[in-house]
């Protein structure tokens, strides 16, 4: 359990932070950078279930379940991948992974199939939704530059699980219009 007495530390005053294993990097660090759109991402999941007006139970425990795998997605990127740790740090696993496949192909299954691109719009859900999937694609952007150049040192998996969010977002969004319907986008429509 993490205990918080202080908030304040003054120890990134010197604009570098603590990595998972206490070691010191600069505040410009890509592993920064990712874990950071992470917490965006999980902060506008959280702006989804307070403004959405989402009626269906399960995918508000859907969504928080995902908001608290996003920790661990955090904690697994500030916490570089080395040999023989001597205290076995939280890593983003396959079964996190395939737990959104799954979702994705229930939520997925009964709704139409596209025919275009769609507007990110409709129910308050839905367009919220949407904005959250956009924050995760960066996540998984970020996510990717870290692992380019840390190579080893980040566990890919953790951006497997960030582009499997954004299509579960995708479809969730999808599924949250579907009594209204999706806005497809009509190429040239307005030349």
């Amino acid at each position: 359990m993490v205990n918080l007495t202080r908030i304040y530390t003054k120890t990134g005053d010197d604009g570098t932070t603590s990595l998972g294993d206490m070691s010191r990097t600069s505040k410009n660090d890509p592993r920064l950078e990712a874990y950071a759109t992470v917490d965006e991402a999980n902060s506008s999941i959280g702006v989804v279930l307070a403004l959405g007006q989402i009626k269906d139970p399960q995918i508000v425990k859907l969504l928080v379940r995902v908001q608290n795998d996003l920790f661990d997605v955090g904690a697994d990127l500030c916490t570089p991948v080395i040999d023989d740790p001597k205290i076995e740090p939280l890593r983003v696993i396959e079964s996190q992974v395939t737990y959104l496949e799954e979702q994705i192909d229930f939520y997925n299954k009964d709704l139409e199939p596209l025919r275009s691109f769609i507007l990110p719009s409709g129910t308050p859900a839905a367009a919220l939704l949407h904005v959250a999937r956009t924050v995760a694609r960066r996540a998984e952007r970020n996510t990717w530059h870290a692992i380019h150049q840390f190579g080893g040192g980040v566990n890919s998996l953790t951006a497997k699980y960030l582009n499997r969010l954004s299509d579960l977002l995708f479809v969730l969004a999808r599924f949250e219009n579907k009594t209204k319907g999706d806005v497809l986008w009509v190429p040239g429509a307005n030349r």
